[in-house]
């Protein structure tokens, strides 16, 4: 089987398949210490990174450019490696089902071109169980080989967290497991020299499994409490920001903030872990209940918006109205399962001209997988309301005065999802302002 020396002596290659924000930092980084080839399927992709270029804005030009890896989208080259890492996404399908699609074809095409004593891990977020039940019979159909006798299995959750500068590969403590000790030994060195800050040994593959899809599934449980507190308060007609300031007073109390809950691993890795709860027999109540409060926010911002608009006295049929933001958080480019699209939605049926604005989202894919048409920012100007849906740098530093003063009208009405800005600095102003 391949070896910890074999790899470091540069004998042996890791090849990383699928390079999109997961699998390029990682494959960066491994590079700086192995023989690294970065495989992706899209060529379009292999020839904007063999330029320098990283459409996720998770790598530099420079890192890239300096980089020693060879970029390739001709899976032959798999064939050449004894490391391969998989880092494929695992979505969910429209009926909220787990689709391991993109994980099946993955583990299908290296199982075509792996060689014997190879050692294949997994980074996808699947359910408990996923690598060893659906992915290995793949690899052997595949391959024609055997696990144990002929090749081993891992699996090393990722923990990225996209535009995140602080909380990188190297700083945050990395998960591994393997089908026998020697790959989780081997694993555990690997991954050792890229990451600083600690490797956690698990006991098995599918503790591994279990770890990640929960470390999502209690952030989006504790939004969802967070979301319904702002519900509440609401109808009480206290803010919930400074409820929450002040019980953040308390040492113990987890500072958790209300809002749309999009994006590919919060709004997603709940369902993999009740998709394999029901087929065991047991209905999860609690998780399901957080999901249906976080994906129903899209509906109450509407709500919330048309009552403003009638309490301004505007028509609701025919009103326009500015969106700020379509990517699933701040200064990054992703829009995967963004719910700002659920407002869009909503508001366009009851009739509104929505206006969509993004400094950083693709418009080619925002107008191909959401049917939004970008904007630029001059065609913004003069409408009913604006909704400041994701916090840009750019919202920042446009300020409330240059987002308000995107309002035709003599009584501005903006909406703040992300509690940038304060109700004192709207009553200055003699804005209509309402967040979460």
């Amino acid at each position: 089987m391949v070896t910890f020396d074999s790899l470091i002596a540069r004998e042996d290659k890791i090849v990383v398949v699928g390079l999109g924000y997961v699998g390029l930092p990682l494959a960066v980084h491994l590079s700086k210490h192995f023989e690294v080839v970065g495989y992706d399927f899209n060529s379009g992709r292999i020839k904007e990174l063999k330029s320098g270029h990283d459409r996720t804005l998770e790598v530099s030009e420079k890192e890239i450019l300096e980089t020693e890896i060879n970029f390739s989208s001709n899976p032959e080259d798999i064939s050449l490696c004894s490391l391969i890492i998989v880092a494929v996404p695992t979505p969910i399908d429209e009926y909220r089902i787990p689709d391991l699609k993109p994980l099946r074809m993955a583990s299908a095409m290296v199982g075509k071109y792996m060689v014997k004593d190879s050692c294949i891990v997994f980074e996808s977020t699947v359910y408990p169980g996923a690598t060893e039940e659906v992915c290995v019979p793949i690899l052997e159909l595949e391959s024609g080989l055997k696990i144990e006798a002929d090749f081993t299995v891992g699996y090393s959750p990722e923990r990225i967290n996209p535009g995140d500068k602080e909380h990188t590969i190297e700083n945050v403590v990395k998960i591994v497991s393997g089908s026998d000790s020697d790959t989780s030994d081997l694993l555990y060195k690997v991954y050792g020299k890229i990451v600083k800050a600690g490797i956690h040994l698990a006991s098995s593959i599918k503790v591994a499994e279990a770890a990640k899809v929960i470390e999502n599934t209690q952030r989006d449980i504790n939004i969802a409490l967070v979301n319904e507190l702002s519900m509440i308060f609401q109808k009480i007609g206290i803010d919930t920001l400074e409820v929450l300031e002040a019980a953040g007073t308390k040492w113990n109390f987890l500072p958790f903030r209300p809002g749309l809950v999009g994006g590919h691993c919060i709004g997603v890795d709940p369902y993999y872990l009740t998709f394999k709860a029901e087929s065991l027999g047991y209905h999860p109540e609690m998780i399901l209940a957080g999901r249906r409060i976080n994906d129903s926010m899209g509906k109450y911002v509407s709500e919330r918006v048309v009552k403003m608009l009638i309490k301004a006295g505007k028509k609701v049929c025919g009103a326009k109205i500015a969106i700020l933001g379509i990517t699933f958080k701040e200064d990054v480019p992703d829009m995967r399962n963004t719910k700002v699209v659920d407002v869009i939605d909503e508001l366009r049926d009851y009739g509104i001209e929505v206006f969509v604005h993004d400094p950083l989202a693709d418009a080619e894919e925002a107008n191909k997988y959401y049917g939004v048409e970008l904007k630029s920012m001059d065609r913004l100007a003069g409408v009913d309301a604006v909704i400041l849906a994701v916090s840009h740098k750019l919202y920042k530093e446009l300020g409330f005065s240059g987002i308000a003063g995107l309002c035709q009208n003599k009584i501005p009405i903006v909406i703040d999802l992300k509690a940038v800005f304060s109700y004192s600095e709207a009553e200055k102003m003699n804005v209509r302002y309402w967040r979460l």
